[in-house]
């Protein structure tokens, strides 16, 4: 199966010459030559974005930080420059690396090959199985019942991923609000419920099993 890559900049003749590279190398080629084009061609998820950030409108740490709620691939900036504050920028917008023009298309092409190895072996690092019929994979943010998938939104994840990592320990809906929305987040801790409503009504769908657990009057906890 091709790797499928997308390239965001402003400037055709990069976005030309990278697709054409990259093409000839066997990748599915994504293309975006502003912020908003980027923003909608992530959602088709691809394995790797090389991302510019000097984009008018929408920059790419903008672009970066927008998608990361439901993108966890490798994101590579381009840039002419690259700073210290430039880099602490970027890696809190989520990003994974700088490549600073003029690149080496080898360098870059290697670049993108150490990404993509790396995030294979994340992928088979991060995968937990917690019952003959359950298994967590942390690197896809989703559930495997044996061979059939139970995708989750990213906060239902988020809450999955919190108990079952801290199997049998109870946290309250304040603590599980705190954890997965923020400290600064404004809203309502009743909000857990309605999210752990629909993972059990998830899980429901393929098993009988209660993996999630009311510890009436204190709050919820990962059955181990």
């Amino acid at each position: 199966m091709k790797d499928t890559i997308l390239i965001a900049d402003d400037e055709p003749d990069i976005v030309n010459m990278l697709e054409s590279y990259f093409l000839g190398k066997g990748y599915e080629v994504l293309t975006a030559v502003n912020g908003a084009e980027a923003i909608a061609q992530a959602e088709r998820r691809p394995d790797i974005i090389l991302l510019d950030i000097n984009m008018p409108e929408v920059d790419g740490l903008a672009v970066c930080e927008r998608i990361r709620d439901y993108v966890s691939c490798p994101v590579l900036f381009l840039t002419a420059r690259v700073e210290e504050a430039d880099k602490v920028r970027g890696f809190s917008a989520g990003g994974d690396d700088y490549i600073v023009k003029p690149f080496s298309l080898v360098e870059l092409d290697a670049r993108v090959k150490a990404h993509l190895r790396r995030e294979i072996r994340h992928r088979f690092d991060s995968r937990i199985k917690f019952s003959d019929e359950l298994t967590i994979d942390y690197g896809e943010r989703c559930l495997f019942f044996e061979d059939r998938q139970l995708p989750l939104a990213k906060k239902e994840f988020d809450i999955v991923e919190l108990l079952s990592s801290n199997a049998g320990q109870v946290f309250d809906k304040e603590r599980i609000y705190e954890k997965v929305w923020g400290y600064e987040s404004e809203g309502d801790s009743g909000v857990v419920v309605e999210h752990i409503r629909r993972i059990r009504n998830g899980i429901a769908a393929f098993t009988d099993k209660v993996y999630i657990e009311t510890v009436w009057g204190c709050g919820y906890k990962w059955v181990k």
